[in-house]
């Protein structure tokens, strides 16, 4: 017996489905279950993973930032795109299961590793949707680099708050500010009570913070507050990015650990500048943020040009 058919007659014994078959991301339905419910296996193969989180939700991870799906036969949704071949690979195994375009595409932000794969989907869904911020930046973004051509651009966009309903799903998008970038949105799967936070949140890693997108640390950690303040202590989280060994799903925990590196983070730079330390110098001294030890590996210096940027506007 392989791998596949061992790990196969394993998932078969703990929960009864009724056939994977040749590894699909979607089995067939459960007996006994809804009708419109569709059982999503873990897969993890050539470095793609596939997980099914709460009801019709989960995600998928290969390369770039995390993507988020629901998906059941009343409705199809997906969040954030990777690039080209890895959304392909995603377009592959939600047709395996259903061949009409899925009902909603949502962009988190405008970043090219979450927003390259956007053209994959191109005649393969109906409503398309980002922050207002977030398709200028976009636009703006492509066309500097020449290749508007090959992008997906959202049809619609939204402001603060809006609500969607995608089969059984209801969906609402928010933006509480500025933060990663200044268009950042927050997409809560009401049902499944599952929030995607895109780059919002790095856990355990060391954030890219887009100034010439309009990020801001400050006003990020006051988005942070109102996240966990907002929802509930059951809601599950995904994370755009993940440190090596953390999860890219957690808690308002993790939420709260990485708002506490952005302080920690603010009070360095105040310090250091206060101190009269160049920026330069402050970067090969540093190889991690006080109070915040959890955050560590490369990429720190990022973290450093960006609290300085701020701060010395201020």
């Amino acid at each position: 017996m392989n791998a596949v058919s061992e790990n196969y007659r394993r998932s078969f014994m703990k929960t009864g489905l009724a056939g994977l078959g040749m590894a699909l991301i979607f089995p067939e339905v459960l007996l006994g279950c809804k009708s419109n419910q569709i059982m999503v296996s873990e897969i993890n193969e050539n470095g793609k993973a596939f997980k099914l989180l709460r009801g019709s939700v989960g995600y998928f991870t290969e390369r770039g930032g995390t993507i988020g799906w629901s998906i059941s036969k009343k409705g199809t949704v997906v969040v954030d795109t990777q690039f080209p071949e890895q959304a392909g690979h995603l377009i592959e195994e939600i047709k395996k299961y259903k061949s009409q375009p899925i009902d909603l595409l949502i962009n988190t932000h405008h970043h090219g590793d979450h927003t390259a794969g956007n053209i994959a989907f191109k005649d393969f869904v109906s409503r398309h949707i980002s922050h207002e911020n977030a398709k200028k930046n976009l636009i703006e973004t492509a066309t500097k680099a020449n290749n508007l051509d090959k992008q997906l651009i959202p049809g619609e966009t939204f402001s603060n708050v809006t609500k969607l309903v995608a089969g059984d799903e209801h969906i609402t998008m928010h933006y509480f500010g500025r933060g990663h970038t200044n268009g950042d949105a927050i997409t809560h799967f009401e049902k499944a009570n599952v929030i995607h936070m895109g780059d919002l949140v790095f856990n355990r890693r060391f954030p890219y913070i887009d100034t010439s997108a309009g990020a801001n640390i400050e006003s990020w950690i006051s988005v942070l507050d109102k996240t966990v303040n907002t929802f509930d202590k059951d809601t599950i989280y995904i994370f755009g990015h993940s440190g090596d060994g953390y999860d890219i799903t957690g808690t308002a925990e993790d939420i709260n650990a990485f708002k506490n590196y952005l302080e920690q983070l603010l009070a360095f730079g105040k310090k250091s500048l206060a101190s009269g330390i160049d920026l330069e110098t402050l970067k090969k001294q540093t190889t991690e943020i006080p109070g915040a030890p959890e955050w560590k590996g490369d990429g720190i210096a990022r973290s450093l040009d960006a609290v300085y940027k701020e701060l010395s506007k201020e």
